[in-house]
Formats: C-alpha cells, sequence, structure tokens
C-alpha cells in the first residue's frame, strides 16, 4: 500500500499525457466530403420527375396492381392493370379509371350533389 506521500504524489501527476479536444463542428464549419457522398448516394434524395400515377394512362404504368381508395368512406378497390386494360383502354388515365371504379360506391352521403360521391386517393400498393 502506498503511503500518503506516495498517494499524493500519484494524483497530482497525471497518468497518461492530455490528449488535445477535439473541436465539435459548428454552424459555420464545413462539412465532410463523406457525409455529402452519403447525402447524394442516398435513393430518399433524389427528385422524381415526371407525370404523377394518377394522370398517366393505364399503359404507361407499370405496376401489376392499380389501388384506388376513398377518403371519405374508406372504401378500397384494386384492379390488375391488364383488366383495366382490357375493360377501359390503354390510352384511359388512371384518375378516370379510379373515379368510375368508385362511382355509386361511397357510404358518405350529405344530401347535396355537389359534395356527395367519393373522393379518391391514389394509393401505391
Amino acid at each position: 500500500m502506498p503511503t500518503p506521500k506516495q498517494m499524493e504524489k500519484l494524483a497530482s501527476k497525471p497518468s497518461r499525457p492530455a490528449e488535445p479536444p477535439i473541436p465539435a463542428p459548428g454552424p459555420a464549419d464545413d462539412l465532410p466530403e463523406a457525409y455529402w457522398d452519403s447525402i447524394i448516394r442516398d435513393s430518399r434524395g433524389h427528385i422524381r420527375t415526371g407525370v404523377p400515377i394518377q394522370q398517366r394512362r393505364l399503359s404507361e404504368i407499370p405496376r401489376h396492381v392499380l389501388r384506388v381508395a376513398c377518403r371519405r368512406c374508406d372504401r378500397i378497390v384494386e384492379i390488375q392493370t391488364v383488366h383495366a386494360v382490357r375493360l377501359y383502354g390503354a390510352h384511359a388515365a388512371w384518375k378516370d379509371v379510379g373515379m368510375k371504379l368508385l362511382d355509386n360506391g361511397c357510404q358518405e352521403r350529405t344530401g347535396r350533389l355537389e359534395e356527395d360521391g367519393c373522393w379518391p386517393s391514389f394509393d401505391i400498393p
């Protein structure tokens, strides 16, 4: 067991040399290149350009199943793309086909002709 004098000597002397603190990056500092590379490569950051799915023709939609839902009554209607093309034609817009699929099916009635009917939401299955 060390003597009290030896303990004081050990306590006053650091056990290893002090390392300079690494400064944390601040708002004005540049971010590292690896950060920007990971941002650019991330698939969520890509901007989608093009026509929204509800404005596309049935022949332009690559999905196997199309889904439209009513935001008022929560009814969901799914149809295979090949069946939709067979019934409505390849040049029909998905928005028009979805409205036809939801016609006369909404359970929420207000009594006003302008407000009755389904409010379509073109989901991505």
